[in-house]
């Protein structure tokens, strides 16, 4: 658990990683290692009713910019800013 966030949960192991975020009844997960998402999705059906609903662009009105050719994971409020502002 990131002390900061009480909702975020990282596990590291021999140099991968992977990140939890949990909002309510949603779970958001990160990795540099597939193996790692099976493992945790089979762990968490296991104990909870899920439904995989795959790759995410948006959560929370945060868009989640991927570009995998660089390795690269990013985050922008840019639409909802734009909506506040009008």
């Amino acid at each position: 658990m990131i002390e900061e966030d009480h909702c975020v949960y990282v596990k590291r192991s021999k140099g991968n990683f992977l990140i939890l975020s949990l909002y309510v009844d949603d779970i958001l997960l990160a990795e540099n290692d597939k193996k790692m998402i099976v493992a945790t999705q089979g762990c968490l059906s296991s104990k909870f009713e899920m439904k995989d609903m795959c790759k995410a662009s948006y959560m929370l009105k945060v868009k989640i910019l991927k570009d995998h050719f660089k390795k690269l994971l990013g985050l922008s409020q840019e639409t909802y800013i734009k909506k506040i502002l009008e």
